[in-house]
Order: C-alpha cells, then structure tokens, then sequence
C-alpha cells in the first residue's frame, strides 16, 4: 500500500499531465472535495470536472512541502499556469483510507 505522502504526490501528477484514468485510481469512489467555490461529491464528478470543465488546463502543482500525520496528509504549494506564472497559492488537506483518497479540503490564497 502507497504511503499517504506517495499518494497525494500521484494526484497531483495526474492532474498536471491529464491522466484521467490514473486519478481515478488514486481516489475511492465516495470521495469528497471541499473548495471555497464549491464541492464535489463522488469521484465521478470530481474527474469529469477535471477533464471536462475546469477554466484553465495547462497548469502544474509546485509542491513545496506534504506533512504527513497518520492517514492525513497536508500539501503546501502552488499552482502555475503555462508560462510558469503562479496563479494562486493553495493548502490541501487529503484523507486517505484503504490505500485511496477519500476527502480532500482545499483553501486557497
């Protein structure tokens, strides 16, 4: 089983190089993301926004430090778009269960 940094790390990578199948992988299929504009409910919803309707596609996570504690894992870092401009600057807080992400609460500056 991934450990919960190892996880979080493959989220992001998905996301940058839009490997839909992969993501959905990576997360449970109850799972929940809370974002100060909306939530999601169910992995579904989650990639099909991700793949289908997200504003802005060709971005990259900088990581700058995952703290992990038990089944938590906390993500510091930055989003950048295609010219290596950061866009915003964002905390991740992902719940792993069963080898799986299964809640993820983003808060972004």
């Amino acid at each position: 089983m991934d450990s919960p940094e190892t996880l979080v790390r493959a989220f992001y990578d998905a996301l940058d190089e839009h490997a839909y199948d992969d993501l959905r992988g990576l997360l449970a299929p109850e799972f929940v993301q809370e974002r100060p504009d909306r939530t999601f409910e169910g992995r579904e919803a989650f990639v099909a926004f991700m793949r289908d309707d997200r504003p802005q596609t060709d971005t990259t996570h900088e990581i700058e430090r995952v703290f992990v504690e038990g089944s938590r894992a906390a993500v510091q870092g930055r989003l950048l778009d295609s010219s290596s401009e950061e866009l915003f600057r964002f905390a991740d807080v992902h719940v792993v269960e069963n080898g799986r992400i299964v809640h993820l609460r983003t808060y972004t500056q």
